[in-house]
């Protein structure tokens, strides 16, 4: 092998299913190096696949189907299975919110170290519209292959950013005119006191651990979902969909 093809094989990735695999086609398809498909598919839904991905002059294997057990181990693949570039593009926050044009909603992630919770947080943040997912570089799960398939075509389109410093990038948001509001059970106000109609950041840590202290004190409030039931605290991708929610409802009432 030689050293081009090793630094290819290096930094690519495989993403499986056809969510994940039609969302890089309309978002990212420079990005795909090839697309595995099952040789004895052929339903419509292959077929819709199979002509966007040469629209995009997107290189086409048919391969058979233990092949691509192998590719995605032991995740659904429904059939197809992409290779990518894995490299992510450098994003950078300023040119994000510069191009705004609404009042910013992001969502930030503290020390979320589980792939599940990442692609589900992704998920939400597409549903609700939100502008940029921001997590720290370390002690967090980091963008692999099983979150992007979790997310089911969300981390192809929400801008995800991996940030060295988190506390800095909040005071970063803060100088922006972004408000920053901390998830957390003690808090004395709940989400739905909280106005949510300008920029906003909603900070959010993992089930369990929550947010770190200085994550914590760099917001500049702190927020509580109100909880009616016995159970203490809810998976972070269900409280970021509650937060984030609650932000669009404050601003169409509005």
């Amino acid at each position: 092998m030689t050293r081009r093809k090793e630094a290819v094989v290096a930094e690519s990735r495989f993403i499986h299913g056809f969510h994940a695999v039609a969302a890089k086609l309309r978002h990212d398809p420079e990005a795909i190096l090839e697309i595995h498909v099952a040789a004895q598919r052929s339903d419509a839904r292959a077929r819709d696949l199979l002509a966007r991905a040469e629209a995009a002059g997107a290189r086409i294997i048919a391969t058979e189907s233990t092949r691509l057990d192998g590719m995605a181990g032991t995740h659904r693949h429904q059939g197809v299975v992409a290779k990518i570039d894995a490299r992510q593009k450098v994003l950078h926050l300023s040119d994000i919110l510069e191009d705004l044009t609404e009042n910013a909603l992001l969502l930030v992630l503290d020390g979320i170290t589980d792939p599940h919770n990442l692609g589900a947080c992704l998920r939400v943040a597409d549903a609700a519209g939100v502008h940029a997912v921001i997590a720290p570089k370390d002690r967090a799960v980091g963008l692999n292959a099983t979150a992007v398939k979790v997310a089911s075509g969300a981390a192809d389109t929400v801008p995800y950013i991996v940030v060295t410093n988190l506390a800095r990038t909040l005071r970063e948001l803060k100088d922006a005119g972004v408000w920053c509001i901390g998830a957390a059970g003690e808090a004395t106000k709940s989400i739905y006191e909280v106005d949510q109609k300008g920029p906003t950041a909603w900070v959010l840590g993992a089930e369990g651990d929550g947010l770190r202290r200085l994550t914590r004190d760099t917001c500049d409030e702190l927020a509580k979902i109100p909880m009616h039931g016995s159970v203490e605290s809810l998976n972070v991708s269900v409280a970021s969909g509650i937060c984030l929610f609650e932000a669009r409802r404050q601003r169409l009432a509005k």
